[in-house]
Order: C-alpha cells, then sequence, then structure tokens
C-alpha cells in the first residue's frame, strides 16, 4: 500500500528546473566527464522533468523535439514556454499561424509533454484583457497550459474567472517584482521560483543563498495539493538559491518526509 501511494505521489509531483543545459553543474551535478549531449539523459535519471527555456526565443525544431524525446527517460515532461513572438511581439493578437506551428510541433512529444507556459509581459495589461480572452479561445483544448502575468493589474477576479473556464492554471511565483498568489484556476498547478537575479550570480553551481526555510514553507503549502491528486509542475531557476538541482531535492525531500 505504501509504494502504491509513492507511485500516486510520484505521478502526482513534476518539480525539476528552468533549463538543464549548464556546464557549470558539471562536478556537482553532472559527472565531471560528462559532455553537453549527456546532459538530459544524465538529467532524466535525476528528476522527472524540466522546463524549456529555449523554446520562448524560437520555435523547438521538430529534430530537437525527436531528440529531446529520445534522450530523456520513460515518464520524463518537458514543460515549454510559449515563442516570445506570440506572448511579447504580438501580443497574442494575429498570433494564429505561429502558435499552430509551436503547437505542431510540440505535439511530438506526446506522453512526454507536460504544461505548456504562456509568460505575458509586463506592458500586458487589464486593458488587453480582450486579446486574452480571444487567444485562450483560440487554443485547443486537448493540452494543459499556465498563464505566468507579470503586471499586478491582471491578478483579479476577472482574469482568474476566465482561467477557471479554460481550465488554464495561473502561475504561481515566488519572484521580488510580483506579489505571490495562491488562486488556483485549473486541475493543476504550476509554480515558478524565479528568485532576484540582481542578487543571485546563478553560473557558479553552488548555492548562494539558502532557501532552506523557504523551500520548507513551500512543502507545506503543496503537500495538501499533492495528497489531493491534485498534478503539482515547478521548476527553479538558477536564480532562486544559485543552485536550482539542490533546490529540486530540497523541496523533494521535505515533500515525502
Amino acid at each position: 500500500m505504501a509504494d502504491a501511494q509513492s507511485n500516486i505521489e510520484a505521478e502526482n509531483l513534476h518539480i525539476g528546473t528552468m533549463g538543464w543545459s549548464y556546464s557549470f553543474w558539471k562536478g556537482s551535478f553532472y559527472p565531471e566527464e560528462s559532455s553537453a549531449k549527456e546532459f538530459l539523459t544524465y538529467y532524466s535519471s535525476q528528476f522527472n522533468t524540466v522546463e524549456v527555456d529555449s523554446s520562448f526565443y524560437r520555435i523547438p525544431s521538430l529534430q530537437a523535439i525527436k531528440y529531446w524525446k529520445k534522450q530523456s527517460s520513460e515518464n520524463f515532461k518537458f514543460s515549454l514556454k510559449f515563442p516570445q513572438k506570440i506572448t511579447h511581439i504580438k501580443m497574442l493578437e494575429n498570433a494564429e499561424e505561429e502558435s499552430q506551428v509551436f503547437l505542431e510541433n510540440v505535439n511530438l512529444l506526446g506522453e512526454k509533454l507536460g504544461i505548456l507556459l504562456l509568460q505575458l509581459p509586463p506592458m500586458f495589461r487589464q486593458q488587453h484583457f480582450s486579446m486574452l480572452e480571444n487567444y485562450l479561445d483560440f487554443l485547443p483544448h486537448k493540452y494543459r497550459y499556465a498563464l505566468e502575468v507579470r503586471n499586478k493589474s491582471l491578478l483579479n477576479k476577472q482574469v482568474y474567472d476566465i482561467l477557471r473556464d479554460h481550465n488554464i492554471a495561473l502561475v504561481w511565483v515566488d519572484a521580488v517584482k510580483m506579489p505571490l498568489v495562491s488562486e488556483m484556476t485549473a486541475d493543476h498547478i504550476f509554480v515558478r521560483w524565479e528568485g532576484d537575479r540582481k542578487a543571485i550570480k546563478g553560473v557558479l553551481g553552488k548555492t548562494e543563498v539558502d532557501r532552506t526555510n523557504d523551500i520548507h514553507l513551500w512543502a507545506e503549502k503543496l503537500k495538501p495539493l499533492r495528497d489531493k491528486g491534485i498534478q503539482v509542475f515547478g521548476y527553479f531557476s538558477k536564480y532562486y538559491s544559485g543552485y536550482p538541482t539542490n533546490d529540486v531535492k530540497e523541496l523533494l525531500k521535505f515533500l515525502y518526509c
């Protein structure tokens, strides 16, 4: 029974880092002798998910997606950011063509596809609500989504309601410039531990700021959700403590103790 419960918990918990292609993790996380081509395989042997940041800058090619799928472990999940051309340049307006290409490509991941993240820019405000509503109406229901806002004016009931109508998770963000919210708008949770880019270098391959207490508090917050069978996806930035792979291990330790 304990093993069955552990399997259920594992299926509901998807905790990883934002990105994996960091050579400065060699010797501390990756084996010293490993090459960049071996990073993903090793990473997926340690964690069950990753947030792909590169998709923000360009739509991943079919070749890249096939490679990711082949190099990762069986039950691994990739969560990907929508390209900035859709979210930041076009501000969700007249972006159907780019969106269709993006969705068709990532669909190749099949069961390894996690959550698709719409990260809105700070200039996307309440007056743009109709653009958000129209775009969410356009998105196919076969995928799971999360929405991160970077303007406080969008933290309101109108936005929460439209997200609930579309089963899209409002991202819970642990960052400097945005308030911490715990609004549930979907049947899944998406957390991003972004940290502080001004205070943390993030390229030293070690912990720069001890976030143990913060991570423990997060574990206590997420445990009841996991126990209810709600799928939790969460990703640590290299700017949170400076060493996100350790942050993942700390959170999982607290969640399973």
